[in-house]
């Protein structure tokens, strides 16, 4: 198990985007990491675009950066309302700073990109949020996977295998 003693929180919302969040969580618990889920809300369930539920094990304002390696942020719709918490801003921020593992896929971007951590970094994202990457100051690539220092993007579900490997391979150098 390559990563045991690995802490990873994973940020929902309502409308995330069901394999972004559900294989990457699956993979890195079959490699030892331990999970935590977070929501606007402990103990709420918010519902994939696809419908499979995920329950929050955590609200966002009770996440302590220092409990953490890596954070994971799912697309689909949840990240437009995930980014509007100023402790989620100041979560990725601190994560950011002490060097955790970011991960975001897909529309995942835009929570990055409020916190604003992306300027002069290399970056991929679905093509859809390309012009607010880049507005933020990122460099966007059009690749299935960048790993830019500490920051792990992907575009989109057929990208995830890609993705996954990265973050995997990453967190066991941490």
């Amino acid at each position: 198990m390559k990563l045991q003693n690995k802490r990873i929180l994973c940020l929902v919302h309502e409308a995330f985007e069901d394999l972004e969040f559900w294989y990457p969580y699956y993979r890195l618990v079959e490699e030892g990491a331990s999970l935590t889920v977070a929501g606007e809300t402990r103990g709420a369930l918010y519902h994939g675009k696809y419908g499979i539920p995920a329950i929050a094990d955590i609200a966002y304002k009770d996440a302590r950066p220092e409990d953490y390696d890596a954070l994971l942020v799912p697309g689909g719709w949840a990240p437009d309302k995930i980014r509007r918490f100023s402790e989620v801003k100041d979560l990725v921020r601190s994560l950011n700073k002490r060097g955790a593992v970011l991960g975001h896929i897909c529309h995942a971007g835009w929570v990055f990109i409020t916190a604003g951590i992306l300027k002069g970094r290399k970056v991929t994202s679905t093509p859809a949020i390309r012009d607010d990457m880049e507005n933020a100051g990122a460099i966007w690539v059009d690749e299935p996977v960048v790993v830019d220092g500490n920051l792990v993007s992907s575009r989109r579900p057929p990208d995830l295998p890609h993705y996954v490997k990265a973050l995997i391979e990453l967190l066991g150098k941490t």
